[in-house]
Protein backbone atom coordinates (compact mmCIF):
# COMPACT_ATOMS: atom_id res chain seq x y z
CA UNK A 1 0.00 0.00 0.00
CA UNK A 2 1.95 3.35 -1.32
CA UNK A 3 2.18 5.62 1.81
CA UNK A 4 1.94 8.92 -0.74
CA UNK A 5 -0.88 9.07 -3.15
CA UNK A 6 -0.52 11.16 -6.38
CA UNK A 7 -2.56 13.73 -4.65
CA UNK A 8 -0.56 14.61 -2.45
CA UNK A 9 2.75 14.79 -4.47
CA UNK A 10 0.75 17.16 -6.72
CA UNK A 11 -0.18 18.78 -3.67
CA UNK A 12 3.59 19.09 -2.69
CA UNK A 13 4.76 20.07 -6.26
CA UNK A 14 2.39 23.02 -6.20
CA UNK A 15 3.30 23.84 -2.49
CA UNK A 16 6.89 23.69 -4.43
CA UNK A 17 6.15 25.53 -7.12
CA UNK A 18 7.11 22.86 -9.58
CA UNK A 19 5.14 21.79 -13.00
CA UNK A 20 5.10 18.29 -13.05
CA UNK A 21 3.77 16.01 -15.58
CA UNK A 22 1.67 12.95 -14.83
CA UNK A 23 4.36 11.07 -15.75
CA UNK A 24 6.48 12.43 -13.63
CA UNK A 25 3.49 12.56 -10.61
CA UNK A 26 4.07 8.69 -11.01
CA UNK A 27 7.87 8.82 -10.70
CA UNK A 28 8.10 10.85 -7.88
CA UNK A 29 5.43 9.02 -5.72
CA UNK A 30 7.32 5.98 -6.00
CA UNK A 31 10.38 7.94 -5.47
CA UNK A 32 8.56 9.73 -2.17
CA UNK A 33 7.33 6.05 -0.72
CA UNK A 34 10.94 4.59 -0.85
CA UNK A 35 11.90 7.52 0.81
CA UNK A 36 8.82 7.38 3.62
CA UNK A 37 9.71 3.57 3.78
CA UNK A 38 13.39 4.39 4.59
CA UNK A 39 12.50 6.87 7.17
CA UNK A 40 10.22 4.54 8.65
CA UNK A 41 12.84 0.98 8.78
CA UNK A 42 15.26 3.82 10.96
CA UNK A 43 12.35 4.75 13.19
CA UNK A 44 11.54 1.39 13.91
CA UNK A 45 15.22 0.87 15.00
CA UNK A 46 15.84 3.90 16.89
CA UNK A 47 15.74 3.32 20.39
CA UNK A 48 15.17 5.12 23.61
CA UNK A 49 17.98 4.19 25.41
CA UNK A 50 20.30 5.59 22.04
CA UNK A 51 21.07 9.32 22.20
CA UNK A 52 20.12 11.42 19.38
CA UNK A 53 23.54 12.49 17.41
CA UNK A 54 23.98 15.44 14.66
CA UNK A 55 26.78 13.56 13.89
CA UNK A 56 28.62 10.33 13.96
CA UNK A 57 32.01 11.47 15.73
CA UNK A 58 32.30 13.88 18.32
CA UNK A 59 33.47 17.87 16.91
CA UNK A 60 35.43 19.84 18.82
CA UNK A 61 35.65 23.41 17.79
CA UNK A 62 38.23 24.33 15.82
CA UNK A 63 37.86 28.37 15.34
CA UNK A 64 41.14 30.03 16.42
CA UNK A 65 41.00 33.24 18.53
CA UNK A 66 40.79 36.53 16.15
CA UNK A 67 44.28 38.19 16.44
CA UNK A 68 45.01 41.55 14.93
CA UNK A 69 47.18 41.09 12.22
CA UNK A 70 48.59 43.93 9.72
CA UNK A 71 46.98 44.62 6.58
CA UNK A 72 47.23 45.52 3.21
CA UNK A 73 47.66 49.42 2.72
CA UNK A 74 45.39 50.87 0.03
CA UNK A 75 48.17 50.92 -2.55
CA UNK A 76 49.49 47.59 -1.77
CA UNK A 77 46.06 45.94 -2.52
CA UNK A 78 45.93 48.45 -5.43
CA UNK A 79 49.32 47.26 -7.26
CA UNK A 80 48.07 43.87 -8.08
CA UNK A 81 45.06 45.26 -9.77
CA UNK A 82 44.30 45.68 -13.81
CA UNK A 83 42.74 48.58 -13.18
CA UNK A 84 42.06 50.99 -10.18
CA UNK A 85 40.22 54.16 -9.84
CA UNK A 86 39.91 56.72 -7.45
CA UNK A 87 41.41 54.46 -5.11
CA UNK A 88 39.07 51.64 -5.84
CA UNK A 89 39.10 48.48 -7.63
CA UNK A 90 38.08 49.17 -11.34
CA UNK A 91 35.28 46.47 -12.56
CA UNK A 92 33.74 45.90 -16.18
CA UNK A 93 30.24 47.38 -15.91
CA UNK A 94 27.41 44.12 -16.33
CA UNK A 95 24.02 45.71 -14.52
CA UNK A 96 22.26 47.35 -16.84
CA UNK A 97 23.60 46.11 -20.16
CA UNK A 98 20.47 44.46 -21.27
CA UNK A 99 18.78 48.08 -21.91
Amino acid sequence: MPNISRDEVAHLAKLARLAVTYDEIDVFAGQLDQILDSVAKVSEVAAADVPPTSHAVPLTNVFREDVVRPGLTQQQALAGAPAAEDGRFRVPRILGEEQ
